[in-house]
């Protein structure tokens, strides 16, 4: 803390140290109180956003099962994956199906006339900027070219802004000279295209591959589309055709590809797995928050959120939705399929011999544990909700009413330190002036000492 320094010189006493003394006495308690407060404060700050942060990866991985079709124990294959590539979602099926691919989807493909300089060519020789506009599917993208550009600039300069948008420019150059070809991700017919605009790229235009759809038929019944990832073809199953079926040698029909959605329980333990794994990540981030730590002289020290009354709640709600029944099968708990609750640490286990016994014969009832308005999946979020919201949950009132608090006490470690400095200013001040009035006494006292001296001891005549 600035202050004036006392030397003492003239009272030859250490009034520095006294005012320091002083000064310290009186900002103890205040400090103490203020230090215990902040230490409080932001220990549970910490705590709570810690808590926050696990809530949240619960509830986005509870979200992100909700939208799997995991639980249904169905996995789909393709007996071609040259083909086709299979994956199952939500209303998959059990069943199988005959599929042949006669055509890819593809995209249009345009290049633009030759340029003999190569790919330096000037495109646009004039003292004014130019004008490209690429059309396709109802969308036009604008390009701007400068006075000057080259037919490599203006490939950069397609590529710089429209490559996430799917579009792409390169170069093809031969003896004949440089042509800038375009293309995109979007497939299908009716997606050409085409270029328009002032800058003369549209003159001379050539279509080398024009868009078309995919062909191919399920169980005999022909189908098309415009992307080669098929989603409403078959309910609950994502196909992704990777290539034209293939024919045998000497065969004049291409040879099917078998696509199967059959139950796989190694799926369905992946799964449940996968949610005990969720369940344990939220159960231990409390447990370190709150946990009771015995020291070596028996003491103990608790958690910085022992005992706190919204994390009780939020467990037994959790807690709660998890020992419920449901789904419509003769087995309704995940009890019921070994997964056990440790009682020591509150986390879950699977018992391997209870799991395969029941899923023998009730494997088809897991997904109307999980899965449905009704099911754990959306219950525990739904349980969790009043607690996780952003602005208006328990956690977020939480923490901002200790952001709070931390700002009211860096308001009062303000105010103390300004009353402690004024403090130590106006006690320096005053043992300052006794140290001047002592210095001058004394001066005073020996000018009187060394007078007497000279009256006792007189000069002889």
């Amino acid at each position: 803390m600035a202050g004036t320094t006392v030397s003492g010189i003239g009272s030859n006493i250490d009034t520095q140290a006294i005012v320091k003394s002083l000064v310290d006495s009186e900002r103890a308690p205040k400090q103490t109180q203020i230090n215990n407060q902040m230490l409080k404060a932001t220990n549970s700050l910490s705590s709570i956003g810690k808590i926050q942060a696990a809530l949240d990866a619960f509830r986005s991985a509870l979200e992100t099962m909700k939208n799997t079709a995991s639980f249904s124990g169905l996995t789909g294959t393709s007996s071609d994956e040259k083909v086709a590539t299979v994956t199952t979602g939500n209303g998959a099926a059990a069943g199988s199906f005959s599929l042949v691919v006669t055509q890819l989807a593809a995209a249009s493909k345009i290049s633009t006339k030759v340029f003999t300089d190569g790919a330096t060519s000037v495109v646009n020789a004039g003292a004014t900027p130019t004008n490209l506009t690429i059309n396709q599917d109802g969308k036009k993208y604008d390009v701007s070219i400068p006075a000057g550009a080259t037919l490599q600039q203006v490939r950069d300069s397609i590529n710089s802004q429209y490559a996430n948008q799917g579009l792409s420019a390169n170069i093809l150059t031969d003896s004949t000279g440089s042509r800038l070809v375009m293309t995109s991700t979007t497939t299908g017919e009716g997606t050409d295209i085409t270029l328009t605009g002032t800058s003369g790229l549209q003159t001379g235009m050539t279509v080398l591959a024009p868009p078309k759809n995919a062909l191919y038929s399920i169980d005999g019944q022909t189908m098309s589309s415009k992307s080669n990832t098929i989603s409403e073809a078959i309910s609950g199953v994502t196909l992704k055709l990777t290539g034209v079926s293939p024919k045998a040698s000497g065969a004049t029909d291409p040879t099917a590809n078998t696509i199967t959605v059959a139950a796989n329980t190694a799926t369905l333990k992946s799964a449940v797995k996968g949610f005990v794994d969720t369940y344990n990540a939220l159960i231990k981030a409390v447990n370190a928050e709150t946990q009771v730590t015995k020291n070596a002289d028996g003491s103990v020290t608790s958690g910085v959120l022992t005992g706190d009354a919204a994390l009780r709640s939020m467990l037994s709600s959790v807690r709660s939705e998890l020992n419920s029944m449901s789904g419509a099968g003769q087995m309704k708990a995940l009890s019921q399929f070994g997964v056990q609750t440790d009682q020591k640490t509150g986390t879950l286990t699977i018992d391997d011999k209870a799991w395969d016994a029941a899923v023998k014969t009730n494997a088809a009832d897991i997904n109307g544990i999980f899965t449905g308005d009704t099911g754990l999946l959306a219950r525990m979020k739904a349980a969790t909700d009043s607690f996780a919201l952003s602005k208006t949950g328990v956690f977020a009132a939480r923490s901002a009413s200790l952001t709070d608090s931390l700002g009211d006490l860096q308001k009062q470690q303000d105010s103390l330190d300004a009353r402690m400095a004024s403090l130590q200013a106006s006690l320096s001040a005053k043992y300052t002036a006794m140290d001047s009035l002592v210095a001058k006494l004394r001066a005073q006292s020996d000018s009187i000492m060394t007078t007497l001296n000279a009256l006792n001891n007189p000069k002889d005549s």
